[in-house]
């Protein structure tokens, strides 16, 4: 069964080679507003149940790339929520997260160095590091919307269960984290 991939093919704008795709966004960034009820990150989450379990990846277009991206840093937000006792605590755990630092393509510590492109230049570097941090920033407030129940504010075992589950054998913190 092959994995999920991006519905947003459309000659996207591109930063590196990662297709920089509209979100719907209440964080500043360079991502453009996007007007309807599903993006990429709404997209991510849907498929990520699924998604998680495979090993490889086949990229079929540049917004696989962010698919992956936001795959890998969902599985990161598992890990610091499955330690909050509440959506408060996760929340502000993620707003940490997203806007601590962070390796891009790249950088030494980018574990898919292999399949992503090196920004070409510095102004093209900061537009990936700022897309790269809404997108977390995003991520990580959906996450808490999914992962809390709004009844009891307690996390779901259903989704801390892929906590420790690695998409591709990858990890976007370093070993020990």
């Amino acid at each position: 069964m092959p994995a999920y991939h991006s519905q947003f093919t459309s000659p996207p704008k591109l930063v590196g080679n990662m297709a920089l795709l509209p979100l719907r966004s209440q964080y500043k960034g360079p991502a453009p507003r996007e007007t309807s009820d599903f993006d990429i990150i709404d997209e991510a989450i849907f498929f990520f149940k699924a998604n998680i379990f495979f090993r490889s990846y086949e990229i079929k277009s540049e917004a696989d790339r962010t698919l992956i991206y936001i795959t890998l840093y969902m599985t990161e937000c598992l890990k610091k929520l499955q330690k909050c006792a509440n959506k408060n605590a996760g929340q502000k755990e993620m707003y940490t997260l997203g806007i601590s630092n962070f390796p891009i393509p790249g950088e030494p510590g980018f574990p898919l160095n292999a399949m992503f492109a090196k920004p070409a230049n510095k102004n093209e570097e900061d537009n990936m590091r700022a897309f790269l941090q809404q997108i977390r920033q995003e991520t990580g407030l959906r996450m808490c919307e999914k992962v809390f129940d709004p009844q009891t504010d307690k996390p779901s075992k259903w989704w801390l269960c892929f906590a420790k589950r690695k998409f591709m054998d990858k990890s976007l913190s370093a070993p020990g984290q």
